[in-house]
Formats: C-alpha cells, structure tokens, sequence
C-alpha cells in the first residue's frame, strides 16, 4: 500500500521552513516529524505545528502562556515541543524566528547526545582488559 501524502499543511509548513535548509517531514505516531539537516527540530500533530524547546528557548512560549505538546490529551505527559503563536503561522519570516531557536535546541540536543555517547565508548575502552 502506498504511503499517504503529508496534508497540505505539512507541505507548506517545510517549504516555508526551507529557507533553514534541507526541511523534511516524516510520518511518525500518527502526526511528523520535521528535520533540518537531519535534526528533528519540529512536530506536526492533527495539522498543529510545535517546535523543540529547551532552556534556551523555552521562556518565550511560556511567556504568551504557550502549552506543551501531549501526546495523549488524557495523560499529563508532555513533550519538550511547543506551538509558535497563531500570528507566526501567517507570517513566514516570524515563522522562521521560532523555528531558528528551535533547530538550536536541536542542535544543542544532538551535540549532548554525542557527548554522553563519546564517554561512554570511552569508559568500554578503559575498562577493557588489555590484551597480552
């Protein structure tokens, strides 16, 4: 069976977002996933855009009284990925403004993931018994 096609506001979502790089959505859990070079930086969820958040970004959303996302309405579970503001959804240059911080969070999460794995192939190595 072939693939459905993204809606046409994932479709517009990454090619407003293109002018950050190679912008690309996947289907994932029902709603996508949005990349930049290969860093998830954004999810679409039933046609709602939200954006990676972390300490460095994250006080802008919650200043407009922002919510995170939650991937199950009923749970109080929620993911480090935000909604920019309505008015930036008709806006694509204040579009890109939320959505640059958002690929550094994504960034910065990438590079602490490469550094947890870095020492943790580092400790295999030391605790590896020499050989003879």
């Amino acid at each position: 069976m072939a693939a459905r096609p993204p809606s046409d506001f994932v479709t517009d979502v990454c090619a407003t977002l293109s002018r950050l790089g190679d912008v690309r959505a996947r289907r994932m859990f029902g709603g996508y996933g949005v990349t930049c070079d290969g860093f998830s930086f954004a999810l679409v969820s039933d046609d709602i855009l939200y954006f990676k958040v972390d300490d460095g970004n994250r006080a802008a959303y919650v200043a407009l009284g922002l919510e995170p996302f939650r991937p199950m309405a009923d749970k109080p579970v929620t993911l480090s990925y935000y909604p920019p503001p309505d008015s930036a959804l008709d806006d694509p240059d204040e579009l890109l403004d939320w959505a640059r911080p958002a690929l550094e969070a994504a960034l910065r999460a990438a590079a602490v993931k490469a550094a947890a794995a870095k020492r943790k192939t580092t400790k295999k190595t030391k605790a590896a018994p020499a050989s003879e």
